[in-house]
């Protein structure tokens, strides 16, 4: 039976491509659109692009959390950090079934929200409520399903063979991250315009990008060793995809590294349709664009003894609406791949 769904903002990069996802979701019926600024205006006022062809142009709706939860079978937020937290606690009192693409739930502790986010937290309870939903490795999902950042999920998933697998010293961590433009969203800013952006690289939010915590907070909960990483983002003179290159110190007394640690990786990854391991030819950014996938590939350099690991990701796709949607099929209890493009495009 196909699922109705409410979506909470779509004005947006990712909540763009995740109504295009779901107007073309085989399980998806009537998608009904709210937001905050753009209440009783069309879609085509804010987006004309996504309605063409004679298609229906529905009318953003002021937020209602009685009117979602009468009509639909699930809702996906698509809002800003410190949105999400102020309004979907009724939805959350009731067990409604939610995707959330923004941060707001994804760190269990508050404090660790204020310090990263600089705005008021969700409420502790409610955090508790909350799965942590990296699709290839959460638990059994709750009915709110924190969808990871887009940084977190090229990182973590190039990482979990290695740490779950105890193969890397982890004090040695370092994530050089870089991602295209479209991943500061669509406000407007002296650091994403053109000029800026061309012809140039920039190190930003050093040490201080709020993925930071959960990526480290997912990796305690694999091995409650490990401390802290280095971790480093840039932006790209290109609108879309993330490439996480990750080096670590292999661990002490493993013999034959490179065969231990490229099976570590085939055994992880043998049954999920979304990661595509490229071995030791590593992947670049049209390896994974335009789909859902996780291109991954990975060389040990025996002179240093230090592991390379590249994840390649689309930044609004697996990055974001594609692995919300990914989430939904999986907690409906559809085939995860459903809905979802898995052929990158290379031109």
């Amino acid at each position: 039976m196909n699922k109705n769904v409410a979506l909470i903002g779509v004005s947006g990069y990712a909540g763009t491509i995740l109504y295009q996802l779901l107007k073309n979701h085989p399980k998806v019926g009537t998608i009904t659109l709210y937001g905050h600024r753009d209440v009783g205006k069309h879609l085509s006022e804010i987006q004309p692009d996504l309605v063409q062809y004679g298609q229906v142009d529905p009318v953003i709706n002021q937020f209602d959390p009685q009117k979602i939860m009468k009509e639909a079978d699930a809702a996906f937020f698509a809002s800003s950090a410190g949105v999400t937290n102020q309004i979907a606690g009724t939805l959350i009192e009731a067990d409604f079934p939610v995707i959330d693409l923004s941060g707001d739930y994804r760190l269990s502790d508050p404090k660790s929200y204020e310090k990263w986010y600089k705005k008021p937290a969700a409420k502790a309870d409610d955090l508790k409520k909350a799965t942590y939903g990296l699709c290839e490795f959460h638990p059994k999902l709750s009915r709110y399903v924190a969808n990871p950042g887009c940084y977190a999920t090229a990182t973590l998933l190039g990482l979990a063979p290695v740490v779950l697998n105890n193969l890397i010293d982890l004090d040695s961590i370092i994530v050089d991250a870089k991602s295209g433009v479209s991943g500061a969203g669509k406000k407007l800013a002296p650091g994403s315009a053109f000029m800026t952006v061309n012809e140039n690289l920039t190190v930003y939010k050093a040490n201080r990008h709020q993925h930071i915590p959960e990526i480290v907070q997912e990796l305690k909960n694999w091995n409650p060793q490990l401390r802290s990483i280095q971790f480093t983002t840039t932006l790209l003179p290109i609108t879309r995809g993330i490439m996480a290159t990750i080096y670590a110190h292999v661990a002490k007394g493993i013999q034959d590294p490179e065969k231990i640690i490229s099976q570590a990786f085939i055994d992880t990854y043998e049954d999920k349709p979304f990661i595509k391991l490229h071995g030791s030819n590593l992947p670049s950014i049209k390896d994974a664009a335009y789909s859902n996938l996780d291109a991954i590939g990975w060389q040990y350099n025996p002179v240093t003894g230090v592991i390379l690991i590249v994840s390649v990701i689309d930044n609004l796709l697996k990055g974001a609406a594609g692995q919300a949607v990914q989430n939904f099929n999986m907690m409906f209890g559809f085939n995860e791949r459903i809905g979802l493009p898995i052929v990158p495009i290379m031109i």
